[in-house]
């Protein structure tokens, strides 16, 4: 993917044909997402009914508790009964028609707490005593209240917590699940993938953008059906308590609206800019990490600061912008949120002073009031993560759409034992169009032979080597092993049979012993000590604090480049290869390393068919035949007497390389 095209991605807040692709990683889950959805519904009901509770204890028991009492009939069966001074009380609303005898206003006069009958027939003064149990129904129906509210809330307590953590476990699976497509898909992808895509944005794919949809799938999705749920849940709450008010709390519905629409443009447009200018951070950075050495040799440190310092402050400007989308919004809403409950303490305060609605009715409207703009206050941070979820989403597929330029065969031939003859029959080959690195290249080499390639830089070595093992594939011509077309074969078993030992050695992070076994059950302690004493590397490992299990760090970097290659060559000779490739194994390494590795050589190639690249042309000279390449074509073919007797570009070569040697003392071999 390249910078354009990652650009173009930034600024989707929602994308339907990639959420039907992620929401593909999630089928193998939809039981559990189903569960956590049914239990945030649960939740949900808890918080709605959690207002309704209180009004109830207010209007019910509270206030209610100062309505006028009735003097009924001893028949009345009723749980709120009480007996003052003979007189059986019930609170008039609770009285049903027919019933009611003598109506007492709860009145108080001189601090003393009075039932008394319009016409003053009937006047009871309460004691202190008698005041509670004419309570007494209340304060039992209040606690009642209470108990429910707390279990509910313990309940919902319970419930919000198995939600959260198997939401999450759910997430942490899908991600799971994504990485492990990804990485599958990238170590399917050949060279010229990796050729043209950056590490750095790779590990960002595996890492970054696979957590930013994690917080999708548990921040966003799942929770969308709560605030649904709320809100639709809040809505019809208010009408069944009072449609006045209802009206009145959803009067600023449309403005949120609007703002709701006016800030996703300026956030979605905010959000692309902050991320584009970020990601010239990240490619400075690297840039410049990289070529550490020859920014301090060439003192470019200043330079380099303020280059990077204009592109930090371009990213410091568009992220300023970016905030001030969000604080405007934020707030915004909260103020709307403050208008809202002014109308209904303005609408509901009228309301009760003429005395057409409970006041915990209204305490209710503002509780589901906030309520109802908590999910729109967390709108922001939402579609933020939906906004970078896209974008992640965009460039992971973009990764996993990318078909791998080299596949197998759908049947594939089965190579057998090899022998290990190798031919190339005409082969063109061209990394980029029509610009051919190898032009009509034909050789042959016969089992057990070892061959050496040389030329100058360009002429192709390295690519017949890359070839040979198919991380790329020829545009003309055959590759043949023991007769068998190379594209005929299936990548594992072609490679199974291939030994490759690199100029630039890598080594894992781990011990000694698993870079040279690298993790193969089947190579015992014993073999791993064997080949390593083959190989002239036991001698040094032996003296290191833990041997065989001395800890290497990334790439070897605690190691001499000497040290690794000698363990490169262990790893190879380890796993018994028919065709040997040594791709100028012997280029960077000290005089003492060179003379190990010029005695372990032998025992290497022993038994096998062999490719060598050699810088040094003393390392080839034992070669059975050595093909030297110009241009990307064969030039000359022969043994080294023969080549030097042709007097042609090796002759060159060799002279050009005796004079160096000679210059530097080092005699020509």
């Amino acid at each position: 993917m390249d910078h354009f095209q990652e650009e173009q991605t930034l600024g989707k807040a929602y994308d339907s044909r990639l959420m039907r692709r992620l929401l593909k990683f999630a089928k193998p889950y939809w039981a559990l997402i189903i569960t956590c959805i049914l239990l945030l519904l649960v939740v949900a009901a808890i918080d709605l009914a959690t207002p309704y509770i209180i009004k109830v204890a207010i209007d019910d028991h509270i206030m209610g508790a100062n309505n006028a009492y009735v003097v009924v009939d001893d028949a009345v069966d009723h749980p709120a009964l009480v007996n003052i001074q003979g007189y059986t009380l019930l609170r008039e609303d609770r009285v049903e028609d027919g019933f009611a005898v003598t109506k007492l206003e709860l009145v108080k006069e001189d601090g003393a707490q009075l039932l008394k009958s319009a016409d003053g027939g009937v006047t009871l003064t309460l004691s202190p005593e008698e005041a509670r149990e004419l309570r007494s129904y209340e304060l039992r129906s209040i606690l009642r209240l209470g108990v429910i509210l707390f279990v509910l809330l313990s309940v919902g307590f319970v419930v919000n917590y198995g939600q959260v953590y198997l939401l999450q476990f759910t997430g942490q699976r899908i991600i799971f699940d994504i990485r492990q497509a990804l990485f599958s898909h990238v170590q399917r992808l050949a060279l010229a993938f990796f050729d043209k895509t950056p590490v750095g944005r790779l590990v960002t794919r595996v890492t970054n953008d696979t957590e930013n949809l994690n917080e999708m799938y548990t921040g966003v999705l799942v929770n969308l059906f709560k605030d649904v749920f709320m809100v639709v849940g809040i809505i019809i709450v208010m009408f069944r308590l009072d449609t006045r008010l209802a009206f009145a709390s959803l009067a600023m519905l449309p403005v949120i609206v609007v703002m709701t629409a006016i800030f996703r443009t300026r956030a979605r447009a905010a959000y692309r800019e902050t991320r584009v200018r970020l990601a010239r951070i990240n490619a400075n950075f690297a840039e410049t990490i990289s070529g550490m050495r020859l920014v301090h040799i060439f003192r470019q440190e200043r330079r380099k600061y303020k280059e990077f310092a204009e592109i930090n402050h371009d990213h410091y400007q568009a992220s300023m912008r970016e905030l001030m989308v969000y604080a405007v919004f934020r707030p915004a809403i909260n103020l709307v949120d403050f208008l809202a409950k002014i109308l209904i303490f303005w609408v509901g305060g009228s309301l009760l002073l003429s005395r057409s609605v409970e006041f915990g009715v209204v305490y209710a409207f503002v509780s589901y009031i906030e309520m109802m703009f908590r999910p729109i206050n967390d709108l922001t941070e939402k579609f933020n993560i939906l906004q970078a979820s896209m974008a992640s989403a965009e460039r992971i597929f973009l990764i996993m759409d990318e078909e791998p330029a080299i596949k197998d065969p759908v049947n594939p031939k089965p190579l057998g034992e090899v022998q290990g003859r190798i031919e190339f029959k005409n082969v063109w080959f061209a990394y980029v169009g029509e610009e051919w690195v190898l032009r009509d290249v034909s050789f042959t080499v016969e089992p057990g032979q070892t061959v050496a390639f040389v030329g100058a830089t360009g002429a192709g070595k390295t690519t017949i080597m890359n070839l040979l093992t198919r991380f790329y594939d020829i545009q003309k011509g055959q590759i043949l092993i023991d007769g068998k077309d190379i594209r005929e074969l299936s990548k594992e078993e072609l490679r199974r049979q291939v030994g490759l030992v690199m100029q630039d050695v890598f080594l894992f992070a781990g011990t000694i012993r698993e870079n040279i076994r690298l993790y193969n059950p089947e190579i015992t302690p014993e073999q791993i000590e064997e080949v390593a004493r083959h190989v002239n590397a036991h001698h040094f490992i032996d003296k290191l604090p833990k041997k065989y299990d001395e800890p290497v760090t990334e790439r070897g970097s605690t190691l001499s480049a000497g040290q690794r290659q000698l363990i490169a060559f262990a790893r190879t000779l380890a796993y018994d290869p028919a065709i040997l490739i040594l791709d100028e194994a012997t280029a960077n390494i000290d005089t003492e390393t060179e003379l190990l590795i010029q005695d372990a050589l032998p025992k290497l190639l022993t038994g096998r068919t062999s490719l060598v690249v050699a810088h040094r042309l003393s390392t080839i000279q034992d070669a059975d035949v050595i093909i030297v390449l110009h241009k990307g074509k064969v030039r000359e073919m022969g043994n080294h007497q023969e080549l030097l007797a042709q007097k042609g570009l090796y002759y060159n070569l060799f002279l050009l390389q005796y004079k160096e040697d000679f210059s530097q003392g080092a005699g020509v071999g």
